[in-house]
């Protein structure tokens, strides 16, 4: 390893060759201010195009001034990062940004969490000199069931576009045009429902502005509430527990269940239920289509389906609908929990309270922006109702919450409701890469071997590597498993399925960098791997409390087949917790002149 020994601020350091100025300033405590650059730690990559020339720092015999996120040091480099040149230029080219940036931000969805706003304040800019005669960027706002674009607030840092092709490879955002009519855009001008676009807000949660956020459903969600009418009852996933603290000042990883079910329930919500039934519920049903497709392949059909793909995450259902529209045969049938939850929702359980299907509202708490588009699928709805109504992320609940004057630090801890609130430790883990199949795991081994399963945790299957490989013994059934987070990593996999090299039996998929605790719709992270360790940690506690571990020993879910579905996997069971994928394959329109 080469070292470099440079000065800056009158300081001395001595990094790495190939380190960067900011890197190296960031080692001696020094903030250099920037905007484009983004560090995702977890996934060793930066995003560094020197844009914006925020970060400008004056070097010692370089006549301008060097952008310190993209200029590497040299041996016995000179650099001075608050110079009066330095701060007049930054001022200067804030400035610039901020004249061609529209001037709502007491309305704007990213108040309080932007980064340009935070720059205009740490920079004391509190008059915009360009603007007399200027002619501002208009563009065409770009809506869509998740996410809304607003090219005007753009800044063309591209860290959108670093987590759309290089982390996630989904190729929905570029850069298109140039000067002042560069923006970020999906490609051939399209907008996002035409696209490749997944949903999965990992652009949203990088955005420094509001040029990106998540549809915001929170007016709905008071007006239902607000609805003497209406019945209304609310589910949460188990990633939202995890982190909601995190917007109210608490440490990365601290668990709010109790704090949370109270919170909702003093919102006013009639019933408060946990996404995790509908986990133990998804495993019944996964689980049984696992086995099934693996006895069909021990017994020597050679047309089965292996192997066999997680279908909870909606971001990673898009992704294989619009890029591997040859495999829609491979992934489970199965609905998300999310949806399991509304379908029982809206028949199982509003025949028991004597409501209408109508008059049930059911909201969802997500970590994720896919599950509001998901949430509108044509499939998932009976005669234009939908199974769930509003899907809302885990900063709009935050947001819900603070506007109802309560602070989670000050709530006491009370329970979900019965029976759609009970749930066991393998529900929990379904909010980590690697929980799905593990949950799935714990209840297919003793299925397919009628013994109990005495060690529960299976630590082969957790980690946050992004591809991960492990072989797990059914009694003498050696079953090979592959787990992927980031849809960068599940393309690698599913290439190898379409090749045919592929050597697992069963694969879980989730689009986000951690899985659900890293989704679009969480308090933001920028890829902070600790953050991300935490959150992980703080579930697999949660479950090694509960008294269940394993989704078929769900007293509630056993009554629930015995009163209502039948069987895993019946008529009934399929009707009601399965679906189909369709080709979401754009067609690519080549803009006219």
């Amino acid at each position: 390893m080469s070292l470099v020994k440079l000065t800056i601020d009158g300081q001395q350091v001595e990094v790495e060759k190939g380190t960067t100025i900011y890197k190296a300033a960031k080692k001696l405590g020094i903030d250099i201010p920037v905007l484009c650059y983004m560090d995702l730690h977890n996934m060793n990559i930066e995003n560094k195009p020197g844009g914006c020339r925020i970060c400008v720092v004056e070097v010692e015999g370089r006549r301008n001034l060097a952008p310190s996120c993209s200029t590497n040091v040299d041996e016995g480099m000179v650099v001075r990062t608050s110079s009066m040149r330095v701060i007049n230029a930054r001022r200067t080219v804030l400035e610039f940004i901020l004249s061609d940036h529209p001037k709502d931000c007491l309305t704007c969805a990213k108040s309080g969490h932007c980064e340009l706003q935070d720059l205009a304040v740490k920079l004391g800019v509190r008059e915009i000199p360009y603007q007399d005669n200027a002619e501002m960027s208009t563009y065409k706002v770009d809506y869509s069931p998740s996410i809304i674009r607003e090219m005007d607030k753009c800044v063309m840092c591209r860290r959108c576009e670093t987590m759309c092709n290089d982390v996630q490879t989904v190729g929905a955002l570029f850069a298109i045009n140039r000067g002042f009519d560069a923006v970020v855009a999906p490609a051939f001008e399209m907008d996002l429902q035409k696209s490749t676009c997944t949903y999965c807000g990992q652009c949203v949660a990088v955005c420094p502005t509001g040029a990106l956020t998540e549809v915001d459903n929170t007016p709905n969600v008071i007006r239902a509430l607000a609805d003497p009418n209406k019945k209304v009852v609310v589910q949460t996933a188990p990633a939202v527990r995890a982190a909601l603290g995190e917007e109210f000042g608490m440490e990365a990883g601290t668990l709010v269940t109790g704090q949370m079910a109270a919170a909702l329930r003093r919102l006013g919500f009639d019933y408060v239920f946990d996404t995790d039934f509908a986990a133990d519920l998804t495993i019944m049903e996964e689980g049984t289509e696992l086995l099934g497709r693996l006895n069909k392949f021990l017994a020597g059909d050679k047309e089965v389906k292996l192997p066999i793909l997680t279908s909870c995450c909606p971001g990673w259902v898009n992704f294989f609908e619009a890029q591997f529209p040859d495999m829609l045969e491979i992934p489970s049938t199965a609905r998300s929990p999310q949806q399991m939850f509304g379908a029982i929702a809206k028949t199982y359980f509003a025949d028991k309270i004597s409501v209408k299907r109508e008059d049930l509202v059911v909201v969802s708490i997500m970590p994720c922006v896919a599950k509001k588009y998901e949430s509108e699928r044509d499939e998932f709805a009976t005669n234009g109702n939908p199974d769930v109504d509003f899907a809302i992320t885990t900063r709009e609940l935050a947001h819900l919450i603070k506007q109802s004057n309560m602070d989670i630090n000050t709530l006491p801890k009370e329970d979900f409701d019965s029976p759609m609130g009970e749930s066991t430790g393998a529900g929990v883990i379904f909010g980590v890469t690697g929980g799905v199949i593990e949950a799935a795991t714990r209840t297919a081994y003793e299925i397919h071997t009628g013994k109990t399963l005495e060690k529960v945790d299976f630590e082969q299957l957790r980690g946050l590597e992004g591809i991960r490989k492990a072989e797990v013994d059914f009694d003498g059934l050696k079953l090979n498993i592959g787990i992927a987070h980031g849809l960068g990593n599940a393309r690698k996999l599913l290439e190898d399925i379409r090749s045919g090299k592929s050597e697992f039996h069963a694969i879980e998929i989730m689009a986000c960098p951690g899985g659900c605790i890293g989704g679009g719709g969480q308090p933001l992270h920028h890829g902070d791997s600790t953050i991300l360790k935490k959150r992980a940690e703080a579930l697999y506690r949660e479950d090694k409390g509960k008294a269940i571990r394993k989704s078929h020993e769900n007293p509630h879910i056993q009554e629930l087949y015995k009163n209502f579905l039948g069987e895993p996997m019946s008529d009934k069971a399929h009707h009601l917790l399965h679906t189909h994928y369709d080709s979401k394959k754009p067609e690519i329109r080549v803009k006219e002149d």
